[in-house]
């Protein structure tokens, strides 16, 4: 069974900062991690959805697997996944995992108005 989903072109998933209760109640661990959302452009959101549903059941982990900003391979579990139609095409919307140091880089994602310089 394929458990992943590769971005194999394009630039590198933007990871936005989740808060919703639901979302959060998805990532209990005994470890301490972050949850963020992204939203890719696919052609086959719907069959992607099923592979992740199909992991799930069989109780396995399934994974995004991209290049991050400096090329670097990186994966991370995913946790929920959802298809949208847009007038623009599929989207799929993947809810993931980060460790909590890596989530904090991952999210500021080239902001550097805060230097840490006061």
């Amino acid at each position: 069974m394929d458990d992943k989903i590769s971005i194999i072109e394009g630039p590198p998933p933007v990871f936005e900062s989740v808060d919703d209760a639901w979302a959060l109640g998805i990532n209990e661990s005994p470890l301490l991690f972050d949850l963020a959302v992204t939203r890719l452009r696919t052609f086959n959101g719907p069959a992607l959805v099923e592979r992740c549903h199909r992991t799930w059941t069989s109780h396995s982990t399934i994974f995004l697997h991209y290049r991050n900003e400096v090329g670097m391979e990186e994966r991370a579990p995913i946790l929920a996944a959802r298809n949208l139609d847009t007038n623009d095409g599929q989207v799929l919307m993947l809810w993931i995992r980060l460790k909590a140091e890596e989530n904090q880089a991952e999210l500021r994602g080239g902001d550097d108005e805060d230097n840490g310089e006061n």
